[in-house]
């Protein structure tokens, strides 16, 4: 297996750090993203959609997005249990899991993709859109702080893939100069005990 990796991308670090939590290695290779790499035919030919992280299997088949690759990995290395070891805690952390992305990742991406530099002339950009979601972005923050309250973990009482995609969301929007307001207690004592695992790093 080989997985294709962008060290400045929050997804491709959702899969580094999953990996991380499982003691697992893959080697890498590293895709320029910066430099459209994953434009170009070679890695189109991979992922159509040009998107990474993805994992090229022995066979040379592809499994692309981030959260189908934990899911394989989660599948040949079962412990410790990322998406939840029981059917009511699978089904807590994919709800968990999803909501992280759809109301907490998308619009912090949404911030980035039309209103930042990077994005200049690679898709067509709405700054109007880039506001909303940095609006939307602030509103999110703030419920997933009521929501934990003195919760450990976002899921639940154990780690999981929903906390590695609100820890790469929360740390992605500081790109866009998107933090955490003196208010968010619960979620900044969260955010202390996810960003000192040792994966974090990762």
């Amino acid at each position: 297996m080989k997985l294709y990796d962008a060290t400045t991308a929050p997804n491709p670090r959702r899969v580094r750090i999953f990996l991380a939590e499982k003691s697992v290695e893959i080697p890498t290779v590293q895709v320029d993203i910066a430099g459209m790499e994953n434009r170009q035919p070679e890695f189109l030919a991979k992922n159509p959609l040009a998107g990474v992280p993805i994992l090229e299997l022995d066979d040379g088949s592809v499994v692309a997005e981030s959260v189908a690759i934990c899911r394989y990995i989660e599948a040949l290395h079962p412990a410790p249990a990322l998406f939840g070891d029981t059917p009511a805690a699978q089904g807590r952390v994919e709800m968990w899991n999803r909501r992280m992305e759809m109301n907490l990742m998308m619009p912090i991406s949404g911030v980035f993709r039309h209103g930042h530099p990077f994005f200049k002339g690679r898709i067509e950009q709405v700054p109007e859109f880039a506001d909303a979601c940095r609006r939307e972005s602030q509103t999110r923050l703030s419920w997933l702080n009521e929501t934990l309250g003195d919760g450990e973990f976002i899921a639940g009482d154990s780690y999981s893939i929903a906390d590695i995609t609100a820890l790469c969301a929360i740390d992605f929007a500081k790109v866009s100069k998107i933090r955490l307001a003196d208010e968010h207690l619960n979620l900044k004592r969260w955010y202390e005990r996810v960003s000192t695992r040792p994966s974090a790093a990762a």
